[in-house]
């Protein structure tokens, strides 16, 4: 990050100051074109190493410092997340917003002066920040106001506010005090304002989300908070629930094809031909902690080509200091497993497959994903091991082989989970959840949170609206 930012979030901040029915609805999960990447296996690296770095953030956290119901379409990216279209501000500015589970903050690109350094951004299409000075609704969120206690302690804030009611300090109109929220290899920084958030009719006052003036490596468009914490777009809206259907990773970038998530759906419909497990609680992680944010299950097994995979079960439950444990995650694309997990789960495949594919190392260099298997050229029929997943409650997750397996070139598949050992990161990851289920094992999954019965659902069905 450049050493004029803060001189320049300042002055951005100073610019910026200056300036019911019970029917669900459904919102689009869509997405903008992106050119299709000159090299499939390049594309793979990077979602592998977005995806490390998206659990060493996850894992380390502090490495630094009743609405009706909505649906909505729900497009994937070829950078590994899913975005649907919200409305901020009087009159409504639309953008496209990335959902993840992750995180609880919402925050968009924000003021005329906006800067996003190597964001991932549409072919030929820039996206229009959010512009508080043309919304009549637009105010800053207070230096004394509660809401300013979601993303600084009460310690920082006691002397902040203090001088804040100086006039001769430089507190700038007792704002809450900017935000740096850091997204495993990325970042972004602004003020947290009060706006009117808007969709399918609808209209929700004094929804609080981040106005970015500065953001490095992040979606385009911004992102919506959907973790567990009161910041989140479902504690803000009193959501009884919510879900998604995450359309195949084929479609990626297409902008005809889309799934979709929905805000509130009625009880009948967030639970017929589901399998729940109950969320689970990490007792080490309070109020104040960063893993209360995510989302737990109860991971009791993981099988292959239908035999258990032995795997301390210790890993799978958070232990006394708040490390271990599996969280659904939506914006992670390969799912993360800590080395204890993941090379027993390694064993199994190489095991199960020997003597049908040759294990390619020269794949595995490239892509940084492992195991990585030769297959005859121009293979259509390739037979690999299931990967199945057992939770608590009974439910059962069994994959279909596209949802855990890639074709990396024409002659070799690859296994779509990251840990420790792979080389495609040198961060940290000691620590924090074990298993991080990501949106790529979720592909063509309703998946459904019952926030109101603290339970997750799920079953295998197809996500493409026609």
């Amino acid at each position: 990050m450049p050493s004029h930012l803060p001189l320049l979030l300042l002055l951005l901040l100073l610019l910026l100051v200056a300036a019911s029915s019970s029917d669900p609805i459904s919102l689009p999960l869509r997405q903008t074109p992106l050119p299709p990447h000159p090299d499939p296996l390049h594309r793979l690296a990077a979602l592998a190493s977005a995806s490390y770095f998206r659990a060493s953030l996850l894992k380390n956290p502090h490495r630094r410092s009743s609405p009706p119901s909505a649906t909505s379409s729900l497009f994937p990216h070829s950078y590994g997340g899913y975005s649907f279209n919200l409305a901020f501000g009087t009159p409504p500015q639309e953008l496209p917003l990335l959902l993840d589970t992750g995180s609880h903050v919402t925050w968009l690109p924000c003021t005329s002066s906006y800067h996003c350094r190597r964001c991932a951004s549409p072919s030929g299409n820039t996206i229009t920040p959010f512009l508080p000075r043309s919304s009549s609704s637009a105010a800053l969120v207070g230096c004394r106001n509660p809401r300013c206690l979601w993303i600084h302690s009460a310690d920082f804030l006691r002397s902040r506010c203090a001088a804040c009611n100086n006039v001769t300090s430089d507190c700038p109109v007792s704002a809450c005090p900017p935000y740096a929220l850091i997204y495993g290899s990325g970042s972004t920084a602004g003020l947290l304002m009060l706006e009117t958030l808007g969709f399918s009719g609808r209209t929700f006052p004094n929804f609080t989300v981040g106005c970015s003036v500065f953001s490095q490596r992040q979606p385009a468009g911004g992102i919506a908070g959907f973790g567990r914490g009161a910041p989140s777009l479902p504690s803000q809206l009193g959501l009884r629930r919510f879900s998604y259907c995450l359309i195949s990773r084929r479609y990626d970038d297409d902008a005809s094809e889309r799934g979709s998530v929905v805000l509130d759906p009625p009880k009948q419909d967030s639970s017929s031909g589901l399998s729940f497990t109950p969320f689970l609680n990490n007792s080490a992680a309070g109020a104040g902690s960063p893993f209360s944010v995510y989302y737990y299950v109860g991971l009791l097994e993981i099988a292959v080509g239908g035999k258990k995979v032995k795997i301390p079960h210790s890993s799978l439950l958070p232990d006394h200091i708040g490390n271990g444990g599996v969280i659904v995650d939506s914006g992670t694309t390969f799912t993360y497993m800590a080395s204890k997990v993941f090379d027993p789960v390694l064993a199994a495949f190489v095991d199960r497959v020997a003597g049908r594919y040759n294990r390619s190392t020269a794949l595995e260099v490239q892509t940084g994903l492992r195991p990585c298997f030769a297959v005859p050229p121009n293979a259509t029929d390739v037979e690999l091991p299931e990967l199945a997943f057992r939770f608590k409650g009974g439910a059962e997750m069994r994959l279909p082989m596209e949802n855990y397996f890639v074709f990396a070139d024409a002659a070799g598949v690859c296994l779509t989970v990251i840990s420790d050992g792979d080389d495609v990161a040198t961060a940290d990851v000691a620590g924090g959840p074990a298993v991080i289920l990501g949106n790529f094992q979720q592909q063509d999954y309703l998946v459904v949170y019952d926030l109101e019965r603290r339970r997750l659902g799920f079953r295998r069905q197809s996500c493409l609206i026609i």
